[in-house]
């Protein structure tokens, strides 16, 4: 994986990734597969094809001042660690899976590096600091003027300087810390894992279900059961020609129907 330490060399490195085209599921299972079997080059290749869902997420990170090749190289990290422990025989992809250690490496590495920022190391920082701390002014050019930093400068320091006397863990505001705002709500990997499967297999059995179906009966679940604006019984009635007493017990004959081809995925009919 290409080492990141400049603009422009950051500039190149996304232009590389367009090189990487996005697997297929069925890519995706056969290249983790033989990964496994010890061909490495299986294993590179699923790898760079997630490596620009690093940089989307990488982006989130861009607000806390730290180098944004610095992140993407720790959200690397994270895909590699998710990769290895990935398994194609799971429905999930590997993107899905690998969003949690990602953002854990990211998260732990913006924290590390928030917590050994030592602002005011120059005289112009100082001033700008304390010009904040007496007007909390936050125009770059007005604190560029009053300190004597470039607008490009304040700007990078502006979040710090902003959350200079706030601990990781305190809660200024009374509501969130800054810890609580670098956390994640996302599942771990497992259960993202088994919910990405349960809904594959979900989709499965209702594509299943629908071949049980007569034309008519097709039609019901499209207009009735499946569309956010349905259809009334009197409208779909005229459709069928047949009254809407008719249609509503069509349509309960329908929903028996999915139910016992459903199982385990009925509630939601």
């Amino acid at each position: 994986m290409a080492q990141l330490s400049t603009p422009n060399s950051l500039q190149r490195y996304r232009a590389s990734l367009a090189d990487f085209e996005p697997l297929s599921r069925d890519d995706e299972r056969e290249l983790t597969r033989r990964w496994r079997a010890g061909e490495g080059r299986a294993g590179e290749r699923i790898v760079e094809a997630c490596l620009p869902f690093v940089i989307a997420i990488a982006l989130e990170y861009r607000r806390w001042s730290v180098p944004l090749e610095d992140v993407i190289q720790q959200g690397n990290m994270g895909l590699l660690r998710a990769a290895s422990k990935f398994d194609p025989d799971r429905e999930c992809r590997l993107a899905t899976y690998a969003a949690y250690w990602i953002r854990a490496e990211i998260r732990e590495y913006v924290v590390r590096a928030y917590r050994v920022v030592r602002l005011g190391t120059t005289k112009n920082e100082r001033r700008a600091l304390r010009a904040y701390r007496t007007t909390r002014e936050t125009d770059p050019e007005k604190l560029s003027a009053m300190s004597g930093l470039s607008p490009e400068r304040v700007t990078m320091l502006l979040p710090v300087i902003a959350a200079k006397e706030a601990s990781l863990d305190a809660s200024p505001d009374g509501q969130w810390s800054v810890m609580d705002r670098l956390a994640s709500d996302l599942a771990d990997p497992e259960e993202l894992a088994g919910m990405e499967e349960h809904r594959v297999q979900a989709k499965s059995a209702v594509k299943l279900a629908l071949k049980t179906l007569s034309i008519r009966e097709r039609l019901i679940v499209r207009e009735r059961l499946m569309s956010e604006d349905p259809l009334t019984l009197q409208a779909l009635g005229a459709i069928l020609g047949v009254s809407k007493e008719r249609v509503r017990q069509l349509e309960e004959r329908t929903r028996s129907k999915l139910r016992e081809c459903l199982g385990t995925f009925a509630p939601a009919v």
